[in-house]
């Protein structure tokens, strides 16, 4: 008889302490968010801005919509923006400063080039608001605009570069061609010696061309039809008249290759040659 009393109070304390232990956990305050879990837990939408005197700015403002956008900060330190008609911004790497005072982020290019790194105050970072501050003038902190984002539920459109953003995001060395039955062809074939080179193709629309042994050949400006199919040189001279225009059909563009065609006649488009040039890192002289 006394073991079995010994015995239910041994389980009346057992009870007792579970149910303690449990009331303490419950009591026990919710693991702290980081900056950076806080910023990659939604996606985030501009929906306003206000100036240094809490007045409210219009998103058209010409200071306010360069920020303009949906954002996805992923959890992987991968970001990418898109402006609200989806139409892809930057993509690239981001970081929160554990103190989650600053926000960086790091654009990237078509071949994982760096564009920029851009670093902005945060004034408030919480899973219902995500504000950052600009200035105009990065020489007067008197005036500033603050960005104002809130949770979206806009699906992520996918990521696309342009064929330009594609061709601008590396040097290029030319290091082969073909001729229209396939078969390698010399750089030195008189058809082709004319289009050897490095070319360096600005984000801002102008170019460089030298031959490898660095001696200027070309320079000017250059666009990509907005299908990759074509490429357009404009050639100018020092006084930036126009020497010539150039359109060549383009058979191959992605971030390891560039490769146009040529034709010696144009008036027979079964003989060409395409060139073909692959990334360098050859200093442009």
């Amino acid at each position: 008889m006394k073991n079995t009393k010994k015995f239910t109070i041994a389980l009346l304390f057992g009870f007792l302490g579970i149910v303690l232990f449990s009331c303490n956990n419950k009591n026990d305050p919710a693991p702290e968010e980081s900056p950076s879990q806080i910023l990659a837990s939604v996606s985030w939408q501009t929906t306003g801005a206000r100036n240094e005197k809490g007045e409210n700015v219009e998103l058209t403002n010409e200071n306010v919509i360069p920020t303009v956008g949906y954002a996805y900060f992923k959890s992987n330190g991968t970001f990418t923006i898109f402006s609200l008609d989806d139409a892809p911004r930057i993509q690239g790497d981001w970081s929160v400063t554990a103190d989650g005072k600053t926000r960086t982020i790091t654009a990237k290019n078509a071949a994982g080039g760096t564009l920029f790194t851009r670093d902005v105050e945060i004034i408030v970072l919480t899973r219902q608001e995500f504000t950052y501050r600009i200035y105009p003038n990065e020489n007067d902190r008197s005036v500033y605009l603050d960005i104002i984002h809130t949770p979206t539920t806009h699906v992520e459109p996918t990521f696309t570069f342009t064929p330009s953003q594609i061709l601008a995001s590396v040097s290029w060395e030319t290091t082969s061609a073909k001729n229209n039955q396939g078969a390698t062809v010399p750089l030195t074939n008189p058809n082709v010696i004319n289009f050897v080179g490095y070319a360096y193709f600005k984000t801002n629309g102008s170019f460089i061309m030298v031959n490898l042994d660095d001696s200027p050949k070309l320079q000017g400006t250059w666009s990509v039809s907005a299908d990759g199919k074509t490429r357009t040189l404009v050639a100018l001279n020092d006084d930036n008249e126009v020497l010539f225009t150039r359109v060549v059909d383009i058979t191959v563009l992605t971030t390891t290759e560039f490769t146009y065609r040529i034709y010696p006649n144009n008036n027979d488009r079964t003989v060409y040659f395409d060139i073909v040039h692959t990334p360098t890192d050859h200093v442009e002289p």
